[in-house]
């Protein structure tokens, strides 16, 4: 008899990233070494033969709440039969009571799972963006240090179709475009570090799993605090939508995310050909070639070039550069713009200079 029908439905998503992550990082090496004569190739792990310390090393991002601890659970199960070493993170955010203490736990039960190695990651959390911005910062910064300190090809994220929804939501109440509205990639960060096998999953199935497994989990009261946007939106928003809309809110959200996404990467796409053409020869953005442009793909142009003199990405927002676009289409003579990161844009001589400040 096969696993449970919730288990089959994680461990398939994972080793269909796992499969990717493999993929990449044989065709990565086969480039480094494509003059070296390829020799006879070891066979795969066995319970008797581990993993060779030379194979790429996948981590998971694990809270010890039912998503990350069935992806943990997942990784693995599957990393046993492939050429792959797995470990697991844990990031105490230091914001509660025993956090610490929870932390040692979660990274004991990872251990027990069967990864290796696997690492309690202590962090303050600033207040720059409010809590949940600050304290995901930290995160971020927590894991993409622990992936360097570890050498590790891939880092799991165990990010739901609910989380996709509820990501969506957000971005359409910020009114920050269609990249907001694009939500979580299955791919990010730096040389595709971070993987989020369980978009296509819902949040019910993943807790079916941790049952069906009898894993520990551990229920974060954070996600029902209703001082967090996020809970509400959890709790009383996509309920409330579901009431009033039918079923299927969050697939469809979930599939908006998806086509927001390829829209958003053709237009990015676009902008970043067209950038070189709207500038003179001292490469000096030109007004009336910017004028000449999609405003989308204007708009583009301008985050562009005002995250490239020193702007913080996080920072950067649709009224930013709405501002610096009137600059473009409604000139009146203004003054500089003030911008995040010490940067100013301005209008001299039928430029737009984009500088700090």
């Amino acid at each position: 008899m096969g696993p449970h029908p919730a288990v089959a439905a994680i461990r398939l998503a994972v080793r269909r990233v796992l499969h990717d992550v493999l993929t990449e990082h044989s065709t990565a090496h086969s480039a480094q070494h494509h003059d070296t004569p390829a020799g006879p190739q070891p066979p795969g792990p066995t319970p008797d033969r581990p993993t060779p310390p030379g194979s790429p090393l996948v981590l998971v991002a694990c809270s010890g709440g039912a998503d990350s601890m069935a992806l943990a659970s997942a990784l693995a199960f599957e990393a046993r039969k492939l050429d792959l070493r797995a470990g697991g993170i844990t990031v105490d955010h230091g914001l509660q009571a025993g956090s610490d203490q929870r932390a040692r736990e979660v990274a004991d039960r990872m251990t027990a799972l069967g990864l290796d190695p696997v690492e309690a990651v202590a962090v303050t959390v600033g207040r720059d963006g409010g809590p949940e911005a600050a304290a995901r910062d930290a995160r971020y910064a927590a894991l993409d240090a622990a992936a360097q300190r570890h050498g590790a090809t891939a880092v799991l994220l165990g990010h739901t179709r609910d989380d996709q929804a509820e990501t969506v939501l957000l971005g359409l109440a910020r009114g920050s475009g269609i990249r907001s509205l694009s939500g979580m990639a299955a791919v990010s960060g730096t040389a595709r570090r971070y993987r989020r096998p369980f978009l296509d999953l819902d949040r019910q199935t993943v807790r079916k799993a941790c049952i069906a497994q009898e894993l520990a989990v551990w229920d974060d009261p954070h996600n029902s605090d209703p001082a967090y946007t996020r809970s509400r939106l959890r709790h009383e928003g996509l309920p409330a939508l579901e009431k009033a809309l039918g079923k299927g809110v969050v697939e469809a959200l979930a599939r908006t995310a998806q086509l927001s996404r390829d829209d958003a990467d053709a237009l990015d796409s676009w902008a970043a050909d067209a950038e070189a053409s709207v500038r003179d020869e001292a490469g000096r953005l030109e007004c009336a070639k910017l004028f000449g442009l999609p405003p989308a793909v204007r708009r583009r142009v301008l985050r562009r070039a005002v995250i490239a003199e020193g702007a913080p990405a996080g920072s950067l927002f649709a009224r930013h550069i709405e501002e610096i676009d009137r600059l473009i289409t409604g000139w009146r003579g203004q003054g500089a713009i003030n911008l995040p990161g010490r940067v100013e844009a301005l209008r001299q001589g039928g430029r737009l200079v984009i500088r700090q400040g």
